[in-house]
């Protein structure tokens, strides 16, 4: 008769970490559709907000990093796929298409991605950065 107890006991901690662990996928997904709804509709610049918060202080962005954000607008955002990583780490390669403001020449540059979860603000942070524009300069 313990057993059964024991058994119930187990069965609720498996589907809690399954919650978890759905949760945290849910997280990840929304995250990232947001970011590239950022940087598509608003400017790369929007991105920073999704730059883990130390990060951001450490290295906030020069007033030349914005003006050079602002020369180009993202024309496409496209996943090309995914890295391997831990299960606090995602990674992926995104192939941006950008227009410049200036020349409205469009190009490609590759963003590699780094996505960190903050399991105390239940958040997943950029940790990689905004995409270098510069590439192919």
């Amino acid at each position: 008769m313990r057993l059964r107890p024991l058994l119930v006991l187990a069965l609720v901690a498996v589907l809690l970490a399954g919650c978890a662990t759905n949760r945290r996928a849910d997280a990840l997904q929304k995250t990232l559709d947001d970011y590239s709804t950022a940087l598509r509709w608003d400017s790369i610049v929007a991105g920073a907000t999704f730059i883990e918060p130390k990060l951001r202080r450490e290295h906030p962005l020069s007033k030349f990093e914005i003006a050079r954000y602002a020369q180009v607008r993202v024309a496409s955002y496209e996943v090309q796929g995914t890295l391997p990583g831990t299960p606090d780490t995602y990674r992926q390669v995104v192939r941006i298409g950008l227009i410049n403001r200036n020349t409205q020449t469009v190009r490609d540059i590759t963003d590699k991605q780094t996505w960190r979860w903050d399991a105390k603000d239940k958040q997943w942070w950029l940790v990689s950065g905004l995409p270098d524009v510069t590439q192919g300069d």
